[in-house]
């Protein structure tokens, strides 16, 4: 196995380093130095990245993830140029050598391109919130809560922010939407309860006027985490129900509450994680429906979309509107008005706006912080702002 690592490493970076010495006609010295430097660099920032993940590292200095970043997108920028770099050598075979520099220029256009496009979501994309505003027509919905607001953030994991002024743009975003009724749809750390201990006051200050309301994701569990044992993983679980409290969120767990206005009403159901293999179910659908009745209007909170298609869709309760995070999109792609693309959804059809099956909806938010790589390329964090429309509406 490590010769066959050894192997493909070699590949990545002496086949593109061949592909463009040609080129530098002159001082060749000085490109290989350049070149092999920052490719070492590359493989030093990957190296510490994955040593802090191991060991649960749970600050991340501002400029360790620039570096780091920068090295993630030198690799897998080869990664996309060898193939160019391929298509360009049989080009040059079978029509000319033109064709053959044409397409290593475009080629090299693109590899710096991608990277700076990787930079800049590290530098600028994780800190540049975006609120989006969605309106969803909830069947049986109450005429008293046509037009309540439901604002949805996800995926916090606080452990992994590196600086308070960014953090505190997304809170102040938050604020800014005025929202009847705020939830939070898992994932508030990246493994351990102390990462959240800094911003407890940040989340406290935020108000709502019918309640403010969580569920817990699968990092939540702390499941990626190797505990000497079973006892202090419960500590720290115990420790992340406290936090929230303290935050002014109310977990639900597998239950669901009645939201009231003017007389009428409508239920939020919440479950714990409940996720495809081999991410953990101990989310329990029934329970936290049981008690309401089966054509009242209802919103449910899950983490995972993936629990959308398994069980929600299908179920004969009217769950008119799921809300899910999880996916964060990625942190990469291309998310416009008329066009949206990620990796993701290769792994979640379903990964990041509004689906729609009948009379039932399913919202996935792309996520309030980041994870793995350190920032936002095309996927912006996001606040998310559900207008409430009953039928008649």
């Amino acid at each position: 196995m490590i010769f066959l690592i050894i192997a493909i490493v070699l590949l990545l970076e002496l086949f593109p380093y061949f592909s463009f010495l040609p080129y530098f006609t002159g001082d060749r010295t000085t490109f290989s130095i350049v070149y092999l430097g920052i490719t070492a660099l590359s493989y030093i920032g990957m190296i510490r990245y994955l040593m802090s993940v191991r060991n649960n590292q749970e600050y991340y200095p501002y400029w360790s993830n620039v570096f780091v970043s920068f090295g993630f997108g030198w690799i897998v920028a080869k990664l996309l140029l060898i193939p160019i770099l391929l298509i360009g050598d049989i080009g040059g075979y079978v029509i000319s050598a033109k064709a053959n520099q044409f397409i290593d220029y475009a080629g090299a256009i693109a590899f710096l391109g991608l990277i700076l496009f990787l930079v800049y979501g590290v530098v600028f994309g994780k800190y540049h919130f975006k609120t989006r505003r969605v309106e969803v027509t909830i069947n049986n919905l109450p005429e008293a809560f046509n037009g309540f607001k439901v604002v949805q953030i996800s995926d916090a994991h606080l452990g992994t922010f590196d600086s308070m002024s960014g953090f505190a743009k997304g809170i102040e975003a938050i604020k800014a939407t005025n929202p009847d009724l705020l939830l939070f749809t898992g994932d508030l750390v990246n493994n351990l309860a102390t990462e959240a201990e800094a911003y407890i006051e940040h989340f406290k200050a935020l108000q709502a006027k019918h309640g403010k309301f969580a569920i817990l994701g699968n990092h939540d569990y702390a499941d990626y985490v190797a505990w000497s044992n079973e006892a202090d993983k419960q500590k720290n679980l115990d420790r992340l129900h406290e936090i929230h409290s303290e935050m002014g969120f109310q977990l639900l767990d597998n239950e669901h509450v009645n939201i009231e206005n003017d007389g009428s009403n409508f239920y939020l159901a919440g479950i714990e994680n409940w996720g495809l293999p081999p991410f953990p179910q101990h989310g329990d659908l029934e329970k936290a429906l049981e008690g309401i009745p089966k054509n009242a209007a209802t919103l449910l909170m899950s983490h995972d979309p993936s629990h959308w298609d398994a069980q929600v869709k299908k179920h004969p309760h009217d769950i008119a509107l799921t809300m899910s995070g999880h996916t964060h999109g990625m942190q990469f792609g291309i998310d416009l008005p008329f066009f949206k693309w990620s990796p993701v959804k290769f792994k979640y059809p379903k990964w990041a706006g509004l689906y729609t099956e009948g009379k039932k909806h399913l919202y996935v938010n792309r996520g309030f912080g980041f994870l793995g790589f350190p920032g936002r390329s095309g996927i912006r964090p996001e606040i998310t702002e559900l207008i409430l429309r009953s039928e008649s509406a």
